[in-house]
């Protein structure tokens, strides 16, 4: 898909306000069609019941993360623009990997491109003005409409810069998804606000009962404090392997939790205990008046390209059992739907691995790597072979994210001779799976640069992690597989071409 394609280029800006859990309000939009140099300005109380600029398949919709202009589109009822241009997730897409001084804002872009830009200081003051809310005065909004009009400027300065290096085809998917974005975060998740609101108001009282319940099995915490040498005694007591930091201090990370507590039950609960003390602010969770949770879903915040929203704002950030709040409204119902063995899968198909493809195909494909390298006969289940389908699944979790020797015989509380003996068999059973890895992991070293098949990009340094890497095709393509997915479910049919 080229340029010519398109009869009119919008640069588009909004300003609004979005206070913590609530649907944007548009204060003004400035739009410039970059061809003619038409410009349009329209103010709150004024806006026209279509957009003043073109939406259909023959226009191009720019802007600098386009997700807000799309909730702001959804707030004045105005039709969703077909092809959508984010510079936002094509200057993240373009530099991922990559240490970006002035950071990814608009303004950050403009400076590494060698652009120039207003101040901070004054973009703060206008940013300002805007958060402040109304009235203001007549001078004030002129000030609004030309601090709008400068970011405008400033995107079509920015997209004549980066449009050379765009892969418009891929681009313009991302851009969709971009406005499947903004339709997830203007519906929110419905939540129990009663229920909320008495958690809330009892959370230090429930803290002190939830370890006093917890922790009678553990004995870790000291009022509620955890003690990492009261911990380390119960260890000792269970006989239960932990991997230690260069410090030779154990490892208390909340990756390290959870990845043992895959392994072995008896840590779940501690790791639940200590994530829902450390990370639950229940003050924080974004509610708006409507009983809807909505958070910035920080889309393509992640290097592999995967939303990143705050764990402390979204509803799906902090403890799982917190989940619980989301009710939907009388007559309607909620789904929680994932892929099963995505990665699992994805390394599969792009490796070519038959013998990996035929143990996806059963539907547990941890239990049929036990049976395919000879550790479960064929008739065996995940209930009669339960420890040895935990142990490969541990291998092949491990295996994702370049796990070796030493830190799976720590998980699954083994010598490291049986962990080698337990990794050699993932070699030998997918021999396929890891010439295909080691290639691509050769390949983006040599080149400095790895890719999804829909073109998510990543700046692979010298120094770069190769268990990263390794993972990156996996995780970044997964990632790619729900954002069309979102697409489809976000009611937006029209037809890309890739």
């Amino acid at each position: 898909m080229k340029l010519d394609n398109f009869e009119e280029l919008w640069a588009i800006d909004f300003e609004f306000r979005a206070p913590p859990g609530e649907r944007p309000d548009p204060v003004c939009v400035v739009g410039r069609e970059l061809r003619t140099g038409r410009v349009v300005r329209q103010w709150q109380g004024e806006f026209s019941q279509l957009p003043p600029f073109r939406t259909d398949e023959k226009a191009l919709f720019l802007a600098y993360y386009a997700s807000a202009e799309l909730g702001c589109h959804l707030a004045l009822d105005w039709p969703m623009p077909i092809n959508v241009l984010d510079l936002y997730v094509e200057f993240r897409n373009a530099t991922n990997g990559l240490s970006i001084p002035a950071g990814r804002s608009l303004l950050g872009a403009l400076t590494d491109y060698g652009l120039s830009h207003i101040a901070t200081t004054q973009k703060d003051a206008g940013r300002d003005l805007v958060m402040r809310g109304g009235p203001w005065s007549n001078t004030e909004r002129a000030a609004i409409l030309d601090y709008c009009a400068s970011d405008v400027d400033a995107l079509a300065r920015l997209f004549a810069r980066m449009q050379p290096g765009i892969d418009l085809g891929r681009a313009l998917l991302r851009g969709r998804y971009m406005a499947a974005a903004a339709r997830m975060e203007w519906n929110g998740s419905p939540i129990d606000t009663a229920t909320l609101g008495s958690l809330r108001d009892k959370w230090d009282r429930l803290k002190v009962t939830l370890i006093a319940e917890i922790d009678v099995d553990f004995r870790c915490f000291q009022g509620t404090t955890f003690k990492r040498d009261l911990f380390e005694c119960f260890l000792v007591r269970e006989g239960i392997p932990w991997p230690r930091l260069p410090t030779g201090q154990l490892d208390l990370s909340d990756d390290t939790f959870r990845q043992i507590a895959r392994s072995d039950s008896r840590i779940a609960p501690l790791r639940e205990l200590r994530s829902s003390l450390s990370q639950l602010r229940l003050a924080s969770l974004s509610v708006g008046a409507d009983g809807r949770n909505r958070a910035l879903l920080s889309a393509f915040g992640a290097s592999t390209s995967r939303n990143l929203p705050s764990n402390s704002k979204f509803i799906f950030g902090p403890s799982v059992w917190l989940r619980a709040l989301i009710k939907p409204e009388p007559g309607y119902a909620i789904s929680y739907i994932d892929w099963q063995s995505q990665e699992f899968g994805i390394a599969a198909a792009l490796s070519g691995d038959t013998r990996m493809m035929d143990a996806y195909l059963t539907g547990d494909p941890y239990l049929a790597f036990a049976k395919q390298s000879g550790a479960v006969p064929e008739d065996g289940t995940k209930i009669s072979h339960k420890r040895e389908r935990d142990m490969f699944k541990t291998v092949v979790l491990g295996v994702g994210y370049g796990m070796e020797a030493e830190a799976l015989a720590t998980r699954l509380a083994i010598s490291p001779l049986e962990a080698r003996e337990l990794l050699r068999k993932h070699h030998e059973t997918y021999p396929q799976f890891w010439r295909w890895s080691q290639n691509y992991l050769d390949g983006a070293m040599y080149r400095l640069s790895a890719r999804t098949l829909f073109g998510w990009h990543l700046c692979t340094k010298a120094d770069a992690n190769p268990r990263s890497i390794r993972n990156f095709p996996m995780q970044a393509n997964g990632a790619e597989m729900l954002r069309i997915a979102c697409c489809f479910g976000g009611g937006n049919e029209c037809q890309m071409k890739i």
